[in-house]
């Protein structure tokens, strides 16, 4: 059986078939004859103006449009009440009043036994919806003189004059099976047209964001900085809208960077703990902290983080254990953009908030920001410069990137230039997202197992900051650049070394024997002085001691089956040395 025959069947089951015993001239294209001196309605058309009326219905209804459902039969009262109910319209009984449309423009006042009251104007509506037509001609000539478009039932006795000021009629005898069918389907009708219109609203509202996100890319330098004669309060109610969020594990590198020492026995962890705290004592704030470790770094975090007691730091594991094992090995030299940023996949790291309630809870307490980080970058600060403008553009996610050198003269990102290419840019593993962006993702998150940064970068704004918001930590060459005298720390934040004239890093390459940690720290007393290092190479066996300066450029390289000593306060500058008696005839 079709649709269409059982659809007939539902009509022809509400009698809405049986009409009058007199039926007018005009009625006899919706009639099909005559039985037991009753006119048939012809239950086709019935069903042709039915799908017509709930067509236009649900136009206006895409449209926020007013409707007004009139009726005085006392058996259709309860199902209009609930039909009205559903769709969230008033139930307006004002059309009770004689020219209630035609008189609306102007104030009545009705002075009762006991009180009084005035009749104001309204808004006429867009659309009248009448039950009972034959009852209610006023209404209709109403509507007619305002031009409003009215649906009705109509039947086969109808006068002429009436029936052609219907705009939509429904031949249909008004049962109050037929009536409920009607109703069911214009509630139907308008809840989907307004889902369908809250749907399109939402993709229009991504689209613009979209195009705006790929329009261009944000610079720090035109960010508008907030300006040291500001009220304290007024930055402690900003930093008081974000939350911190750490990412510890092994998704980012094979070796947790998070629990490695960098200065003075602290590690990038301690760093963090200790610039949130500086901020919460200086403003007076309360910037709180979520770690969320791989199972295989949990218990090291948890006994760095009795370090920091009584403080508002949380712990939560990674979602996704058997992810922890598979994750890519980060590189700092020459990594595809696109691998850098699928390293991370973000759901991993939302759902443990989730499913814990630490996110509803931050958001009860009037957080609206997320800053998530990573060990992979050292130079992470609390910036109210950028947050203060995520707040004033209502930016819901912003990752901050950095250009890819290639030539000197394209250190500097030019004015005005739409550079959107993933490979021209370096991820620095720093991401601002609002709480309402969180719970967006976590609703897409079913069709969306890995939720990389790459897909965000396609979509989102980007702001491309300075050099000194990204201090990578990702290899034995950073480690020896941060222990060195390089850096200082002023408030758990890295502050470059002032006395060092060139702007730029030296450069650092260690061989093999160099690249894992535990055999990095045994090759060094004490880490160089290098403020005046240009570049240094190290290959083979070679051992440090301590208070050795290295200046200029200075190159070492033991042979295999050589090893070379530096002894303890060695100044090495413009130097290359293959062998121990090259440091030895430094001393003759």
């Amino acid at each position: 059986m079709s649709f269409h025959s059982v659809v007939i069947q539902r009509i022809l089951r509400t009698n809405a078939h049986i009409g009058r015993r007199v039926t007018a001239h005009h009625f006899k294209i919706f009639s099909e004859g005559t039985r037991n001196s009753l006119n048939v309605i012809d239950a086709d058309k019935t069903l042709i103006c039915l799908r017509n009326a709930c067509n236009f219905i649900g136009r206006l209804a895409a449209k926020d449009a007013r409707f007004l459902f009139v009726n005085t039969n006392p058996l259709f009262d309860e199902i209009i009440a609930q039909m009205t109910q559903t769709i969230g319209i008033k139930n307006d009984t004002t059309w009770r009043l004689g020219g209630f449309l035609t008189n609306s423009s102007s104030p009545k006042k009705f002075r009762g036994r006991n009180k009084k009251f005035s009749l104001v104007s309204v808004l006429p509506p867009d659309c009248i919806v009448i039950f009972d037509t034959e009852r209610k001609s006023s209404v209709i000539q109403e509507a007619y003189r305002m031009q409003i478009p009215v649906v009705g039932l109509v039947d086969s006795s109808m006068p002429l004059d009436t029936f052609k000021r219907i705009t939509y009629p429904v031949p249909a005898n008004d049962s109050v099976e037929f009536v409920y069918l009607f109703c069911n389907l214009i509630t139907k009708t308008i809840l989907k047209e307004k889902k369908d219109a809250e749907k399109d609203e939402l993709n229009a509202r991504d689209d613009q964001v979209e195009r705006i996100s790929k329009k261009f890319i944000l610079s720090y330098e035109n960010l508008q900085a907030i300006s040291d004669d500001t009220d304290i309060s007024e930055t402690r109610l900003l930093l008081d809208k974000i939350v911190v969020l750490m990412f510890n594990g092994d998704l980012i590198s094979n070796s947790p960077t998070s629990i490695t020492e960098t200065f003075g026995g602290l590690t990038c962890l301690d760093l963090l703990v200790n610039q949130i705290e500086a901020l919460n004592s200086k403003y007076g704030c309360n910037i709180p902290l979520v770690s969320v470790n791989s199972v295989n770094t949990h218990d090291v975090v948890s006994k760095i983080l009795e370090k920091h007691p009584n403080k508002n730091i949380h712990s939560l594991i990674q979602y996704g254990e058997e992810n922890a094992k598979t994750a890519p090995v980060n590189s700092s030299d020459g990594q595809d953009a696109k691998d850098e940023m699928d390293c991370l996949n973000l759901a991993e790291v939302f759902l443990p908030l989730s499913e814990s309630g630490l996110l509803d809870t931050l958001f009860s307490q009037g957080k609206d920001y997320i800053l998530i980080l990573s060990a992979n970058n050292l130079a992470h600060v609390v910036d109210t410069k950028i947050l203060n403008h995520l707040i004033q553009n209502n930016i819901e996610c912003c990752l901050e990137v950095m250009p890819k050198p290639t030539e000197p003269s394209e250190n500097k990102l030019p004015p005005n230039k739409e550079d959107n290419q993933r490979e021209n840019w370096k991820f620095t593993h720093s991401v601002w997202m609002t709480f309402g962006f969180v719970e967006k993702l976590m609703r897409h998150q079913t069709t969306q197992k890995n939720l990389s940064v790459s897909k965000l970068f396609d979509q989102q704004c980007k702001l491309s900051v300075p050099k000194f918001r990204y201090l990578p930590f990702d290899s034995t060459t950073n480690l020896f650049q941060l222990q060195s005298d390089l850096y200082t720390i002023v408030d758990g934040a890295i502050i470059r070394n002032t006395a060092r004239e060139s702007p730029a890093d030296p450069s650092i390459q260690f061989g093999p024997e160099f690249e894992k940690f535990d055999g990095f720290k045994k090759r060094f007393k004490s880490i160089p002085c290098i403020v005046g290092l240009d570049s240094l190479k190290v290959t083979g066996d070679v051992w440090f001691g301590s208070g050795i300066t290295l200046k200029g450029k200075v190159s070492i390289h033991a042979k295999p089956h050589m090893k070379i000593i530096i002894p303890d306060d060695t100044l090495l500058e413009n130097t290359v040395i293959t062998s121990q008696a090259d440091i030895e005839s430094m001393f003759h």
